[in-house]
């Protein structure tokens, strides 16, 4: 399965979710932020030399706890970077690696739809705000016309009772909200997945039940 993370809005925690939601069903997290990307590089190839062909995507897989196929963070990397390639790089490491979480640029970029096209379910990342529902919204009705069934809404950062039935109404999916916790925030940094790192916490249950919902698409 390949899962496409979005969001409508940049800032709501696209990034964080989809590391957190990658430990949790074990699967490859891919950061497809060719301009902007936010989960760590380390050392080695990465997706700019991937989709510049001078690496394969198998071997630009590392990271623990969370396997991540990182991107790099320079310019003239992203514009090296043939997008059309992403398709079969993502194909190749769900055939190797099993399932892929692609953390997909933030907005209605061009380069959102590569990914989109190329999923087979996708999460909408937002928060509780109402410019921020309506950008949701604006990309649940794109995940739809590529044909990325989406699996559920991740309301992230929430601190009061969260507009969950609203939510579940305007994008035709279960929504599950995530609290404000500073551990979650700091998990992509620290390397620190909450589901591990504080397995018990309102967060960690929140990422469980996002998981189960893709389990559940997955199998049906």
């Amino acid at each position: 399965m390949i899962l496409a993370v979005v969001g409508g809005k940049g800032g709501v925690g696209k990034s964080t979710v989809a590391y957190n939601l990658g430990a949790r069903i074990d699967a490859v997290v891919v950061d497809a932020d060719l301009g902007m990307a936010d989960l760590p590089r380390g050392r080695g190839p990465d997706l700019h030399d991937v989709l510049a062909g001078r690496a394969d995507p198998i071997e630009a897989v590392r990271g623990s706890p969370v396997a991540l196929l990182p991107c790099g963070r320079s310019l003239a990397g992203a514009r090296a970077a043939d997008v059309t390639a992403l398709a079969d790089a993502l194909r190749t490491v769900e055939r190797e690696r099993g399932d892929v979480i692609v953390d997909c640029p933030a907005g209605m970029r061009a380069d959102v739809g590569v990914p989109l096209a190329v999923a087979d379910r996708c999460v909408v990342v937002a928060s509780p705000r109402p410019f921020a529902l309506a950008d949701a919204v604006r990309t649940r009705a794109l995940a739809r016309e590529l044909d990325a069934g989406l699996v559920g809404v991740a309301l992230n950062r929430i601190v009061d009772d969260p507009p969950t039935r609203t939510i579940e109404r305007a994008l035709g999916a279960p929504a599950v909200a995530i609290p404000a916790d500073p551990r979650v925030a700091a998990s992509v940094a620290d390397r620190a997945p909450v589901v591990t790192a504080a397995p018990d916490s309102r967060a960690a249950r929140a990422i469980d039940a996002l998981a189960a919902a893709v389990r559940r698409c997955a199998s049906a």
